[in-house]
């Protein structure tokens, strides 16, 4: 059976005004339209458009609770996925999930500690993982993404401290605004320069080895987030360091992680999060590109639309970058501090036009299918490059030199509103001419060097979504349990073994189990959520 599903936007102040009406090809509210959730989520279950198929139940989790057998055949009693449409202008807290022990763990334990469900304190929502994998729609979507290679981070510090070593040698100059909160004139930038060096001593620790990589980080995020008198100075000597930098054209390699701290401070001053984002993967992934964080991966998206696939959960650890609760031990419990590359995931090419992409996890997978000849290649919709407020490729996503960082931050807060994609970026030429991330970057690990070359010297993993060809034959996808379908271009035709539905851009579909498999025909672009096992 095909039930048709809808569900309004959540709006929160980080969301773009005008990505996901685009995308689907409805009108827009006028309000930040963050994510579009489709599931059975009790945070926001999709509403059942024709509850004369559901017995009456007007929403996916009241049918799920009344009749499981029908919804999700049998042995099964919820939906373990949650599919989203995601859309940020500005950018998101940086935050982590927790594993399934450590969820079931926290969740009892806040029940028998009584604290309520809707309590701003409570971290477990309810007992479930969230491993999340995100899909790019946008020309590029911009993101942090787990701890990177604490060389790099050092090297960053380094430029950092050679320009603050020069502004104290100069006095406060250009560019120390942040800096003389601590302290006025040279002698703010001088304490400013001492606050780098000694963050960079702590740092260096965690050369050694992984284990000491592990340990420093450890220690340095608590430290971070423990709000203590060192960290302001830190702080401000970061953005003041960091603006100078750019705007004097001197962030070379690192161009892309300073103008990114400049508009992480424009949104949340004096954050600690400004500073813990030198600490971690710097991402720009291409339309078509995707990422999968499991467990303990801390990570912020920063700008861009996409299409998000995770585990059906709510739960959240936050870590900075938010007016939201925070709990460090519980955050620092969670992490997981090990250095690693970008964890990219790339799809496995079923059939021309069909790709699916397959994590570790076996809540989800999400399928991408498309047929016709009227469908450009990767073009996943009318609305997916647009977007006059940053979450498109639409005047967005390509830096503006050094000026970028001054211009990109306007409405880059933490409302979300107006065009902030020049100070997430600035390497034009390295995107342009076909980097996917920071090709620009030199490092020894894959952190932030383009997917392409990652897959090009690694033959074991995963090959790269490849384009799809004109006149793309029909298409089968197996289901796994009941399956979610988004359609983000032009107009397809589902076909199973028990029924048949059409659907156009903007419109969701959940199909039940019965249908077995799904045969795709038409001219457009759909996305499917499936169970992964």
């Amino acid at each position: 059976m095909f039930v048709r599903i809808g569900n309004t936007p959540r709006d929160y102040a980080w969301g773009s005004t005008t990505a996901i009406s685009e995308l689907l090809g409805t009108p827009a509210s006028g309000k930040p339209e963050a994510e579009l959730w489709l599931g059975a989520h009790a945070g926001s279950p999709s509403r059942v458009l024709s509850p004369e198929q559901t017995g009456g139940a007007d929403d996916l989790a009241a049918w799920i609770a009344a009749d499981p057998m029908a919804a999700l055949g049998q042995g099964h009693e919820r939906l373990p996925f949650l599919l989203k449409v995601l859309a940020a202008a500005g950018p998101l807290s940086l935050q982590a999930h927790p594993s399934s022990e450590r969820a079931a763990a926290g969740f009892a334990a806040e029940n028998a500690a009584g604290v309520p469900l809707d309590s701003p304190s409570r971290n477990y929502k309810d007992p479930f993982h969230k491993p999340e994998l995100i899909y790019a729609l946008s020309d590029r979507f911009e993101a942090l993404c787990g701890f990177r290679e604490v060389g790099e981070s050092v090297a960053i510090l380094d430029r950092l401290i050679a320009d603050a070593d020069a502004g104290a040698g100069a006095g406060a100059g250009a560019g120390a605004g942040a800096a003389t909160r601590a302290g006025a004139g040279a002698a703010g930038v001088a304490a400013g320069a001492a606050a780098l060096a000694a963050f960079r001593v702590r740092v260096s620790r965690g050369v050694a080895s992984v284990d000491a990589a592990r340990e420093m980080l450890r220690e340095t995020v608590g430290w971070l987030l423990g709000g203590g008198a060192d960290v302001e100075p830190l702080v401000d000597a970061v953005v003041a360091a960091s603006a100078r930098l750019v705007a004097g054209g001197g962030g070379g390699s690192h161009d892309r992680e300073l103008r990114t701290v400049g508009a992480l401070a424009e949104a949340y001053p004096g954050d600690a999060g400004i500073v813990l984002s030198l600490l971690l993967n710097r991402v720009s992934l291409r339309r078509g590109e995707a990422l999968y964080l499991p467990a303990g991966n801390i990570h912020a998206y920063l700008e861009g639309l996409g299409v998000e696939l995770m585990a059906a959960s709510d739960n959240v650890l936050r870590g900075g970058l938010t007016p939201k609760h925070i709990d460090v031990p519980e955050l620092l419990a969670v992490l997981d501090f090990t250095p690693l590359p970008v964890p990219y995931i790339a799809a496995v090419h079923v059939a021309p036009g069909v790709d699916e992409f397959r994590p570790d996890v076996p809540d989800f997978a999400l399928w991408r299918v498309e047929v016709g000849a009227d469908v450009e290649a990767g073009k996943d919709g009318a609305g997916a490059g647009g977007g006059a407020d940053g979450a498109g490729a639409s005047g967005g996503w390509h830096g503006g030199g050094a000026e970028g960082a001054a211009d990109g931050v306007d409405g880059a807060d933490a409302g979300g509103a107006g065009d902030a994609a020049d100070a997430w970026d600035g390497a034009d030429a390295a995107l342009t001419n076909g980097a996917s991330d920071a090709g620009f970057v030199a490092s020894t690990s894959t952190a932030g060097i383009p997917l392409a070359e990652v897959m090009a010297g690694s033959p074991d993993l995963l090959v790269v979504p490849a384009p799809v060809v004109p006149d793309a034959p029909p298409a089968t996808i197996p289901l796994r349990g009941a399956a979610i379908a988004l359609c983000v271009d032009g107009a397809v035709e589902l076909d199973g073994a028990t029924g048949l539905c059409v659907l156009r851009r903007g419109e969701s579909v959940y199909v039940t189990p019965q249908e077995a498999s799904i045969t795709v025909s038409g001219a457009g672009a759909v996305f499917f959520a499936t169970a992964n096992a």
